[in-house]
């Protein structure tokens, strides 16, 4: 009986010190998120509240999911070619303050402060000598990028957020085979978490062929990566440096409508030729570099073509991620925001942005722009599609017209402003995208190119029903803890 009570005695000493350790644990997170990491007022809270109440998960959770990634350079550019890109943007900057960069185009020369902060503090070197092509439906996507594969000639990089090893996604696996085994060189780059069902056994074919691939920020350990919460959300291809695809189709089943949960599926896709392309691939080569420690891509000419295309649309390509000062492609879609004068056309999965996006968008609506702002009409992350609910939901009061589109899941990353301005790419309107993730868009300066897709928009509408202030209030009690819960956590989402 002695030994027991000295065993239990030990174990309540143990349990004790194991607890203690985890209140300093707390102690020590809950310090570094409020006095040394760089986070808004609401991630803080967020952050506090989950180690709060889940003092032996919560920092677990915030190991995996909430540390920052300190703002190191991951992308690096060597010496001469850091200085290339410099002279190119001072270069540019000096004929837009002349307005001698425009080719015509006159919607550059209107929106030239917007091209000018992308180029500044992006180095989103600005683009007029591009043809572009809008896809919607992941079928004629798909058919076209392996058609352009099938008629590569010299190389195919290729990245993506997911890629499947599914029908769809054997289906361009081979088509690269195909291309290796004509002695063409091809990459590929997926991100480890949202490809999290593809190993390296899947390319066991496509290795031995010749070609190269790397999942990024791998997992060191099983189940346990502490870069989990920043993600390569983009998805790139470019072909021979004159074709390039950028947009919101992953590849996978359910991109072509067939899944059943979702249904059909409707996004936002470009396939662009011209100059553009350059800054697709000096991005892909980027990415592809901080991966691929033994298989380097030098920046040579045969990856940087001259092209002429004859066409005169403006594109900027923009990319931002953690790594980063600037919140770029955030700062994009708010100076088309605060620029609009008629209308504004918003499509987006996700729509959890901060109180000064929130602000802009009402700002404009109060201030006679007709503003439209279409989501998704079902969930594919429930806490974010209620969050969604409810962000939407406090842009009703300033005039905000809030649809949901029904016909299928609504995926597209797209601002339309005016018939000038369009934004397509990656980027969905939420914090993570803002923040945590690696994303890319396409900011275009072309009056047919946003006409096309506002018209497109304007079609979507007739698969979608308003959300009105009426219908929200009758929602449930259900529902409105839902979003209660979810708008809490929303900046951590």
């Amino acid at each position: 009986m002695y030994y027991l009570d000295m065993l239990l005695q030990q174990t309540n000493l143990v349990f004790n010190i194991i607890l203690i350790a985890l209140f300093i644990l707390n102690l020590f997170f809950s310090f570094t998120i409020v006095f040394l990491e760089r986070r808004s007022p609401g991630s803080i809270w967020a952050w506090l509240l989950v180690l709060a109440f889940l003092p032996i998960i919560g920092f677990i959770v915030y190991l995996l999911f909430g540390r920052q990634i300190q703002r190191e350079h991951i992308f690096k550019v060597n010496e001469e070619d850091k200085t290339g890109l410099e002279m190119i943007v001072q270069e540019q900057a000096e004929a837009l303050k002349n307005d001698e960069f425009s080719k015509g185009n006159h919607v550059i020369v209107k929106y030239k402060s917007m091209v000018q902060m992308l180029l500044y503090n992006n180095s989103a070197f600005l683009t007029t000598d591009n043809a572009l092509t809008i896809y919607n439906d992941g079928k004629e996507k798909f058919d076209a990028l392996i058609q352009d594969i099938e008629n590569a000639q010299d190389y195919i990089h290729i990245e993506y957020y997911i890629f499947r090893n599914d029908t769809l996604g054997k289906r361009i696996l081979q088509a690269l085979e195909d291309k290796l085994e004509e002695g063409l060189e091809v990459k590929m780059l997926y991100d480890d978490m949202g490809s999290r069902s593809l190993t390296l056994k899947d390319f066991d074919d496509f290795r031995k062929k010749g070609g190269q691939v790397e999942s990024f920020f791998p997992s060191k350990l099983p189940l346990i990566n502490f870069r989990l919460n920043y993600r390569n959300h983009r998805k790139i291809v470019v072909i021979d440096g004159v074709i390039g695809y950028v947009g919101g189709f992953n590849v996978g089943n359910e991109y072509l409508g067939l899944s059943k949960k979702f249904g059909y599926w409707r996004d936002t896709h470009l396939r662009i030729v011209g100059d553009a392309v350059n800054a697709l691939q000096l991005r892909f080569i980027l990415d592809w570099n901080s991966q691929a420690k033994r298989h380097n891509i030098a920046y040579s000419d045969r990856y940087f073509p001259d092209i002429d295309t004859g066409e005169s649309t403006g594109i900027q390509i923009a990319s931002s991620g953690p790594d980063e000062d600037w919140e770029q492609i955030k700062y994009g879609y708010l100076k088309m925001i605060t620029s609009a004068k008629r209308y504004i056309k918003i499509q987006t999965p996700y729509f959890i942005p901060d109180q000064a996006f929130l602000d802009a968008v009402s700002i404009a609506a109060l201030g006679g722009v007709d503003v439209t702002i279409m989501v998704p009409c079902k969930p594919d992350h429930p806490f974010v599609y209620w969050a969604t609910q409810k962000n939407v939901a406090s842009l009703l009061a300033s005039g905000v017209k809030i649809y949901h589109y029904e016909n299928g899941f609504l995926h597209s990353k797209m601002m339309v402003i005016d018939d000038e301005v369009a934004s397509v790419g990656t980027t969905n309107m939420d914090h993570r995208s803002f923040t945590l993730n690696f994303e890319v868009n396409a900011f275009i300066y072309d009056q047919s190119t946003a006409i096309q897709l506002s018209e497109q928009f304007n079609e979507d509408l007739k698969l979608s029903n308003e959300f009105t202030k009426e219908k929200y209030k009758k929602r449930s009690l259900w529902i409105k803890f839902k979003e209660g819960i979810s708008y809490l956590i929303s900046p951590i989402l």
